[in-house]
């Protein structure tokens, strides 16, 4: 076991007019610890309330398969047995204890996610253990979930809103492996059976490719020996993973994608293009800006569509990032027969940004909101944990952490000029409609290049 690092600043929350400010707002202290086998333990102590939060990061997910869903079926297959327990003894001995157990997949990782008493750290650590090492994925436990995840797809395909992020992900990211979905589709969940499982689990859940952040009320070398004791005997049988995605380069052209879904009352639309990568050196700044643009109640978007026009009950924008890239985008609905008009007033407000800019009043007012609203989003052990294991994967350092208050403040009125022209994108906008296709295709059409397929397809 070799100790790595060992963070010791520590967090100071102050109360300014009774809102918490980000001004002395430091990230706590923590250790880091590599074992031998490669595994990633992050500890830190937060003795607030007697309970402890455990949030694992595998590095894999839809990204590492060529089976569209396989890494959010693997996921969830870890909980459906182990070595040590069937299903429905962990579930039994998890709400004996009032402990919570979950697990997830997303594009590039996959994670397990617990919280419990103190008093019930053994048998946690216990199942947590087995949970990684020696999952069963019985046969019968499979079939059963793929039944009802069958269902849940086609649900899912049934909502405009739940469908069009993988739209515009399945457009803009065109054969770029962050195009994939990860939710399985029909074709795909046709591939997934227990031996894809098992083959995507040996090839990416071992220690190399894992980190555990501990949180919570403990001894940390108490829970750095009790880790040790139960993980240090996990063998690897591959090389870390280390996937080899690069920044995408868009299309040079607008494009619209026209989802017919031909009961829809309404249409659903998300206008975007590049974005930027998690660590980007301006993730805060643009954090304000966007705040301003879409990212709160009183944005200028949700004030034009919401407010003043009533053409949605709300409208946003967002920076969707993942390590190596990301996208920016506008998203609302609208009734079918506005559809046009909500979306020349959506580009219109957009456009405030270039032919308007921002006046000090309004950043200044973005930068209070943005500073008030950051330091509860780290006040749990459960957030902190999250936190931490987060920063470890995806490469940011506790500067994100400690610097988040003289970044914002740093904040000028021409830099957010330049910050407009290099990172919000003006050209080539990429467009997703959901809605009936013979009642907008000739709005479609207005705003570049029309690709169209039925709800629930695929984009060829």
């Amino acid at each position: 076991m070799k100790t790595i690092a060992k963070f010791s600043t520590a967090i100071l929350l102050v109360i300014v007019s009774g809102v918490l400010s980000a001004a002395s707002f430091q990230l706590p202290a923590y250790q880091e610890i590599t074992l031998d086998n490669g595994l990633t333990l992050l500890l830190m102590e937060h003795d607030e309330v007697p309970l402890i939060n455990v949030e694992v990061r595998v590095k894999a997910g839809a990204i590492d398969s060529d089976i569209k869903g396989l890494a959010n079926v693997t996921a969830e297959a870890l909980t459906f047995g182990n070595a040590n327990r069937s299903k429905q003894e962990i579930n039994d001995a998890l709400d004996f204890t009032g402990s919570s157990f979950s697990t997830w997949s997303d594009k590039e990782l996959s994670g397990v996610s617990a919280s419990f008493l103190n008093k019930n750290t053994d048998l946690v650590l216990e199942i947590l253990e087995n949970t990684l090492k020696s999952p069963k994925f019985e046969n019968q436990e499979v079939e059963k979930f793929l039944n009802r995840y069958a269902t849940e797809l086609q649900q899912k395909q049934e909502s405009p809103r739940q469908m069009i992020g993988d739209y515009f992900n399945a457009l803009y990211f065109a054969q770029h492996p962050y195009a994939i979905s990860s939710d399985a589709d029909k074709a795909s969940l046709k591939k997934i059976d227990r031996t894809a499982i098992e083959n995507f689990y040996q090839r990416y859940y071992q220690p190399n490719n894992t980190v555990i952040a501990v949180v919570g009320d403990f001894n940390s070398k108490d829970m750095a020996n009790k880790i040790t004791k139960r993980f240090s005997n996990w063998k690897n049988k591959h090389k870390q993973n280390t996937s080899d995605i690069k920044p995408y380069s868009p299309e040079a052209e607008a494009q619209v994608l026209l989802v017919d879904k031909d009961d829809a009352r309404e249409t659903t639309f998300m206008i975007g293009g590049k974005g930027i990568a998690r660590g980007d050196e301006n993730y805060v700044a643009l954090q304000v800006l966007n705040t301003i643009l879409g990212g709160r109640f009183t944005s200028w978007l949700n004030d034009e569509l919401r407010v003043n026009s009533g053409l949605t009950y709300g409208a946003r924008s967002r920076f969707a990032t993942m390590k190596e890239d990301g996208t920016f985008a506008i998203s609302t609905f609208t009734k079918t027969d506005s559809t046009e008009q909500a979306i020349d007033l959506a580009l219109k407000t957009y456009q405030r940004l270039w032919k308007k800019g921002i006046d000090q009043a309004t950043l200044d007012s973005a930068k209070a909101y943005v500073k008030g609203q950051f330091p509860p989003r780290y006040e749990t052990a459960g957030q902190l944990a999250d936190l931490l294991v987060s920063m470890k994967v995806m490469g940011i350092d506790a500067s994100f952490i400690n610097e988040f208050n003289q970044s914002v403040n740093a904040l000028t009125l021409e830099k957010t000029k330049q910050l407009i022209e290099q990172y919000f994108p003006k050209q080539h906008l990429q467009f997703v409609l959901i809605g009936k296709a013979d009642d907008i295709r000739d709005v479609a059409k207005k705003y570049g290049k029309v690709i169209e397929v039925k709800m629930g397809e695929p984009v060829k």
